[in-house]
């Protein structure tokens, strides 16, 4: 179909307006004492979310992948639904959202929007494997879908990972998920006395709601 360049085009659009965003709110967080994790992996989500746009194209152009209406509507429906519940998450989060794993003390744990659904624990980055699966496949580039599952699947464990022990080095000592009393110093270097919890709120945003 001559629009899916143009919708893939929308969703670069749309990955630029979340830089702008993230980078706002790093500045905010870091002047307040923000803690900056993960940033080895960091770089690997940057380059398979350009991966999945440019693959998404040379997939359909170069293999000839056809637009199926009974596969490619329904999927068109998916991405626009993981659209809608990312920006629920940025929107909900505020200044405490960010594309990296930054951990403000002392902020409050966030319970609203889509983060007061106790079953569904990280709401961003199910909009992210969504629509990671979903914009390839309305144009049926199902290697493109494929690639990019298993890949995010991956970072996913180290992203959670990372957010984790993020949580675990500035929680108090009697709090640690480990059950170890931990390392003073780690919750000085927060610069806060580590006399109540804080945490990175799930999907790589500065809020306090604790990951799973």
């Amino acid at each position: 179909m001559p629009w899916y360049p143009l919708l893939v085009l929308l969703i670069a659009v749309e990955r630029l307006a979340e830089l702008v965003v993230s980078r706002r709110n790093t500045r905010w967080s870091l002047a307040r004492g923000g803690v900056v994790a993960g940033r080895g992996h960091y770089p690997w989500m940057v380059a398979l979310h350009t991966g999945l746009l440019a693959g998404c194209l040379a997939e359909v152009y170069l293999a000839g992948r056809p637009f199926v209406p009974a596969l490619g509507w329904p999927m068109l429906v998916l991405v626009a639904a993981s659209q809608a519940l990312r920006w629920w998450c940025i929107t909900t989060l505020g200044r405490q959202w960010n594309t990296e794993v930054i951990v403000v003390p002392g902020l409050p744990r966030v319970e609203a929007g889509p983060y007061r659904l106790r079953w569904l624990r990280h709401p961003n980055y199910v909009a992210v494997a969504v629509e990671g699966a979903a914009l390839p496949l309305v144009h049926s580039a199902w290697i493109t879908a494929a690639v990019f599952t298993v890949c995010n699947a991956v970072l996913m464990v180290v992203r959670i990972r990372c957010e984790n022990a993020a949580l675990a080095e500035l929680a108090p000592p009697a709090e640690r998920p480990d059950g170890r009393a931990g390392d003073p110093a780690a919750g000085d270097r927060s610069g806060h006395a580590t006399r109540r919890r804080t945490g990175a709120a799930p999907d790589g945003s500065a809020g306090n709601r604790t990951p799973a």
